[in-house]
């Protein structure tokens, strides 16, 4: 065995044998650039809220237009007032031949009973009209965003803090765009801090005046006996939530007020459809089975609290003075975890 030790020794490799791995890239250009997926639209991190089934449509008023149906109506109501103004008139003369104190007796109530119906028409209007100053302002809104001129938005903000200054909610805001007066000279910031100052208090509100009346609606119809007293509840729940928007944003709409907001959230329901909560939605929402645990009358009441809180989400759209801009407008997807607590979303909810 040789136990000498190898002399160094140099080798020398061939040209082609270099690996191919070594050899340097020439530079190239590719016609399709990498995009990336937005979080949207990546299946695997969409929350409940990106659900196309959970996300309404906003809410705007119907275009009020001179139609056949209103100008029947107001000929029937033109024949209708001259006939009571007749039946009146006939009466107070029957009572001043019978007694002249009678008939100065009719006048006198006559005389009231028209103070008080002109009362309520002025009530009605006045009502009407911060209706229409609200839809008003919310288009002034989106046009003071596009313009340049610092003032239009100042005016914007004016108006805005003349609308709410009756709120609590609003005080500390109203002081912040105190403090800021004169300092921000762009309509469209300006137009966002207000948003976030004056609406963000409010819209917690709103929020929790939804989640009260979809929670009521979801037990009251899950342990009701009768669908008819399902129906009459939830036809009563969404007219005090109606009601309550629009006095939370500064409507305060009387009667006939409340009967067009009402007829705007209905049609727009009508025309968007009803929230498809089929099988499938039910477990891709409230978890996978569930549809299948759960009584039929309680997830009923699910559905009835969801559909509640879409009603919500449609009067919040049109009793709002400003449209959702800087804040995220809220969805049904919100409201899910708070509905069903015990489920998979609704612990994903509470542990975000």
């Amino acid at each position: 065995m040789n136990d000498r030790p190898r002399k160094p020794a140099a080798f020398s490799l061939p040209a082609d044998t270099t690996p191919e791995r070594a050899k340097p890239r020439a530079p190239a250009a590719f016609d399709e650039a990498v995009r990336l997926t937005p979080d949207a639209e990546d299946p695997f991190i969409a929350t409940t809220a990106d659900v196309p089934e959970l996300i309404p449509p906003v809410a705007t008023p119907r275009r009020r237009r001179l139609t056949l149906g209103r100008i029947a109506f107001g000929a029937l109501g033109l024949l209708v007032s001259l006939a009571i103004g007749l039946w009146v008139d006939s009466l107070i003369r029957d009572l001043f031949s019978r007694n002249d104190w009678l008939g100065y007796l009719a006048i006198g109530a006559a005389a009231v009973a028209v103070l008080a119906v002109l009362g309520l028409v002025l009530r009605e209007l006045i009502g009407l009209r911060r209706l229409a100053a609200v839809q008003d302002l919310k288009r002034d809104v989106v046009d003071a965003t596009l313009s340049p001129t610092p003032s239009v938005g100042r005016a914007i903000v004016a108006r805005l803090v003349h609308l709410l200054s009756a709120r609590p909610q609003t005080a500390r805001g109203r002081a912040r765009l105190a403090e800021t007066e004169g300092e921000i000279i762009d309509a469209a910031h300006l137009v966002d801090l207000a948003e976030r100052e004056l609406m963000a208090p409010l819209d917690r509100e709103a929020r929790a005046l939804i989640l009260g009346a979809a929670k009521r609606v979801s037990i009251v119809t899950a342990v009701s006996p009768r669908a008819l007293v399902d129906l009459g509840y939830v036809i009563y729940e969404s007219s005090r939530l109606v009601r309550g928007m629009a006095e939370l944003y500064g409507g305060r709409p009387g009667k006939i007020g409340m009967l067009r907001l009402m007829r705007d959230v209905i049609a727009h329901l009508a025309v968007t459809g009803s929230i498809a909560m089929g099988d499938s939605l039910v477990q891709q929402v409230l978890g996978h089975g569930l549809a299948s645990k759960l009584s039929a009358r309680l997830g009923e009441g699910v559905i009835n609290g969801l559909m509640t809180a879409r009603i919500g989400i449609a009067a919040m759209d049109l009793c709002r003075p400003m449209p959702f801009r800087a804040l995220k407008r809220p969805g049904i997807g919100d409201f899910i975890g708070d509905l069903t607590p015990g489920t998979s979303a609704g612990r994903r909810d509470e542990a975000l």
